[in-house]
């Protein structure tokens, strides 16, 4: 929490989600997706993010049968152990994903600058 008034600075929040019949990927699944290709195991990236592993298992179904493609290959576990890793083409909307998110970002910041310039962060507004 800001220490005072003076350290409140406005700002615009965007939130890239994509859909289908319904919501189908955003923020939350693809930072599942980045852990899970970090650690090549969806019960290593759940816990990284304090999901459970079941419950990420769900997210990643329901993604994968929104979008009409698989997201990722797994192993079960045995004597070698499982692993996770994305599919070419989870690794393909991944990355779409972020560029976008990105590239939108970029212009939000832009537009939000042209349009609010005028408000000094640390005046009263309602003078």
């Amino acid at each position: 929490m800001p220490d005072s008034k003076s350290d409140i600075k406005l700002h615009p929040k965007l939130t890239l989600q994509l859909f289908t019949n319904e919501k189908c990927f955003g923020p939350g699944v693809a930072i599942l997706l980045e852990k899970i290709k970090e650690n090549n195991s969806i019960r290593k990236a759940s816990a990284e993010i304090g999901m459970s592993y079941s419950k990420a298992w769900t997210i990643i179904r329901r993604a994968e049968s929104n979008l009409g493609f698989k997201l990722l290959e797994s192993k079960t576990g045995g004597v070698d152990g499982g692993g996770a890793t994305l599919t070419k083409s989870g690794e393909r909307l991944l990355e779409s994903f972020r560029q976008c998110e990105k590239e939108l970002f970029d212009y939000c910041e832009s537009k939000f600058e042209e349009h609010f310039s005028w408000i000094d962060n640390n005046a009263n507004l309602e003078k």
